[in-house]
């Protein structure tokens, strides 16, 4: 039987949370507004910058979870998952999740002290930006040793936010067996080209590696239980964000069904569009308590990770299905057109849903984590 024991006041916003919360709510709403994210999205780089240093000098959220040493705040996930809602709620398109949980969190669970030296630093100041290649999609990446150390050859391909990262972590086939490589990339030895993907505001990228040097992470045999570790924190950091995205859609549908009438009331009133609000407010609340419980396991770093991470996947997942559905639905025509913001969110929504795996594929992994696997009614 599995066991659930963490500490409940982990579960309870703290001041401190809510107040970061608040300040980064007021700050991306002057500056990630739908307009706003529109032309960011449509720029070279994919993100504004000056947006991404505000982050990351102004309110520290790059280093939520980096320790003091290598130049964070030192605070656990659970302030970070703060920062993701509020940026999940506008659709910032900065590379977060790239950077501070995949990259970041990679480093940090390496142990390497001289790697999270050498990049946390940059990364929690926001003068880096990261990303993993090879932990979503298998990749034929393979290191050998050059004359002046190693070297990568191969590609990985869907590499969240990789055409512009400055460093990229790599899972890759070494001689000793598999392990975690930092590079940074050169057009010299590195080819790298955006994918066309359904969510524009979360780039992807094709990498090929000719000869690119690299330098090892960790120790070997290691790398699989790192993989393990960052994919888990990389789903819970997504339910955070699905959570503030889903939880703006209902604010926002209130407003509109509020304001819209047909037969002189507003549409609000019908009976039948209180009910499908309803069926929205338990789903997203429901998808608010299985974030919470998954972040509170992952800041406390709890044996009970993996399947509150892919039960969080699970329920976020199907609240910003369904969230989304109902924005297109209920605007109308004009919500299903591109210039209406219903549209970046139903691609948001979409690409999410296999992003870190399926909710058939948590539901298959759950009854393995559950020793259900094999059983019959």
């Amino acid at each position: 039987m599995f066991r659930f024991d963490v500490d409940p006041t982990m579960l309870l916003e703290t001041e401190e949370q809510r107040q970061l919360r608040a300040v980064l709510r007021d700050m991306l709403a002057s500056t990630c507004g739908p307009e706003e994210v529109r032309r960011q999205i449509g720029s070279p780089r994919g993100h504004d910058r000056a947006l991404w240093e505000r982050l990351a000098g102004e309110i520290g959220v790059h280093g939520l979870a980096v320790p003091e040493e290598y130049g964070g705040v030192g605070c656990t996930f659970a302030e970070l998952a703060v920062g993701l809602e509020e940026t999940g709620r506008v659709l910032c398109p900065a590379p977060l999740l790239s950077t501070v949980v995949l990259a970041a969190g990679a480093l940090l669970d390496s142990a390497d002290r001289r790697a999270c030296a050498r990049w946390l630093p940059g990364i929690a100041s926001g003068a880096l930006t990261a990303t993993a290649a090879g932990f979503l999609h298998p990749a034929g990446v393979t290191a050998e040793r050059g004359p002046d150390g190693w070297v990568l050859r191969g590609e990985a391909d869907f590499v969240p936010d990789g055409e512009g990262a400055d460093v990229l972590l790599v899972m890759a086939r070494a001689p000793d067996g598999e392990r975690l490589f930092a590079c940074e990339p050169e057009e010299s030895t590195c080819d790298r080209s955006a994918r066309r993907v359904l969510d524009p505001t979360r780039r992807q990228a094709l990498v090929r590696f000719r000869g690119a040097p690299a330098e090892a992470i960790g120790e070997p045999g290691q790398a699989p239980g790192i993989v393990d570790a960052v994919l888990d924190a990389a789903r819970v950091a997504l339910a955070a964000e699905q959570v503030g995205g889903s939880a703006h859609i209902l604010d926002a549908l209130l407003v509109h069904l509020s304001q819209r009438t047909q037969f002189g009331r507003p549409i609000g009133s019908f009976q039948a569009l209180k009910h499908r609000m309803a069926d929205l407010l338990v789903e997203v609340e429901g998808a608010r308590s299985a974030s919470g419980y998954a972040t509170a396991c992952l800041a406390a770093r709890a044996a009970e990770l993996p399947v509150a991470a892919s039960a969080a996947a699970v329920a976020c997942t199907g609240a910003q299905g369904l969230a989304t559905t109902e924005y297109v639905q209920l605007h109308g025509g004009i919500g299903f057109t591109w210039e209406h913001q219903a549209h970046l969110r139903l691609r948001r929504a979409r690409a999410d849903e296999a992003l870190f795996g399926t909710g058939d594929d948590h539901r298959l992994r759950l009854a393995g984590l559950l020793g259900l696997s094999g059983r019959t009614a």
